[in-house]
């Protein structure tokens, strides 16, 4: 039987060319694979049915895609499917890093970081003039580890989500566990706004994180991302899943525990998102046909 249509796996990204002969049986040039594979992983079967009806967008993380590659995107996927986008990252970091690719701001404090007007203006626009809204998963908030205090951030957060648009799908992802407690719980469910599951390095897992959301989703939608094994520094997990291409360590609690989110999730009538990285097992739609499997199977019993 096929899973609830409320139910969306997907992966981090989709232009891996460790995916060939796997995902991808067309042969594409070079230079033109990863403007042109997003079609045929849309059209992959698993169990006769598509596997992927969503996906993850993390390259708009370091810059807003124009409305000419969205419309590029709108030509090679079907119907029912959905894209999530990251927002820019001039939009989520509050103080840039010392990292070569900031430039001249690197150290430097942020003076755009949740800018309701940049927001509109950079990141809303471009989906708005290719026509993109039917075709809108969640946008990604992504803020990783930070200085602020929680009372500093909620409080920022709060305002954020009061300016901006409502008819648009939003979703906070954080890396400073710290902030998992009530203030920042009651200011995403005040507008509407998911926390994401991320299973990452220096987060709890996934039931613990949801454990300290008091066990409520905030929104009409969970978005659930698998990015790296808990405990085990980006790099590390980087060098272990290259080139992507086979499971290379089975996380059986990062299963087990985003299918239970998941059910809880599809039993209340939420929508859920399911973003796999290959830095979690090491093969992205490997484990997306693991946790259908699992949920298929949980079905049946």
């Amino acid at each position: 039987m096929p899973l609830s249509p409320l139910i969306r796996f997907g992966t981090s990204t989709w232009t891996y060319e460790g995916w060939q002969g796997q995902i991808y049986q067309r042969r594409y040039a070079k230079t033109t694979f990863a403007r042109e594979c997003l079609g045929e992983y849309c059209q992959y079967l698993y169990n006769d049915e598509p596997l992927f009806r969503t996906v993850g967008n993390d390259s708009s993380f370091y810059r807003p895609p124009t409305a000419n590659q969205l419309r590029h995107y709108l030509n090679q996927i079907p119907e029912d499917f959905e894209m999530s986008f990251k927002v820019w990252e001039e939009i989520t970091i509050p103080h840039f890093a010392r990292h070569v690719r900031y430039g001249s701001k690197s150290g430097q404090s942020n003076p755009r970081f949740l800018d309701t007007k940049l927001f509109n203006d950079l990141v809303l626009a471009p989906y708005r003039e290719a026509e993109f809204e039917p075709h809108m998963g969640p946008f990604i908030f992504e803020f990783q580890r930070h200085g602020l205090t929680s009372r500093e951030f909620c409080t920022k957060l709060d305002r954020f989500f009061s300016e901006i648009p409502q008819n648009f799908s939003y979703a906070v992802e954080i890396r400073n566990a710290g902030l998992l407690e009530p203030g920042y719980r009651k200011v995403l469910e005040s507008h509407r706004v998911a926390h994401v599951y991320n299973h990452w390095s220096y987060m709890p897992p996934l039931l613990q994180q949801h454990t300290r959301m008091e066990k409520q989703f905030t929104a009409p939608f969970i978005v659930i991302r698998l990015l790296t094994p808990l405990n085990m520094p980006y790099e590390v997990a980087k060098k272990r899943a290259a080139p992507y291409n086979k499971i290379v360590g089975i996380l059986p609690q990062m299963r087990k525990e985003t299918v239970n989110l998941i059910k809880q999730a599809a039993g209340e009538n939420r929508r859920a998102y399911v973003l796999v990285n290959n830095r979690s097992e090491g093969n992205a739609p490997l484990t997306v046909q693991a946790l259908v499997s699992a949920l298929r199977h949980e079905e049946e019993r």
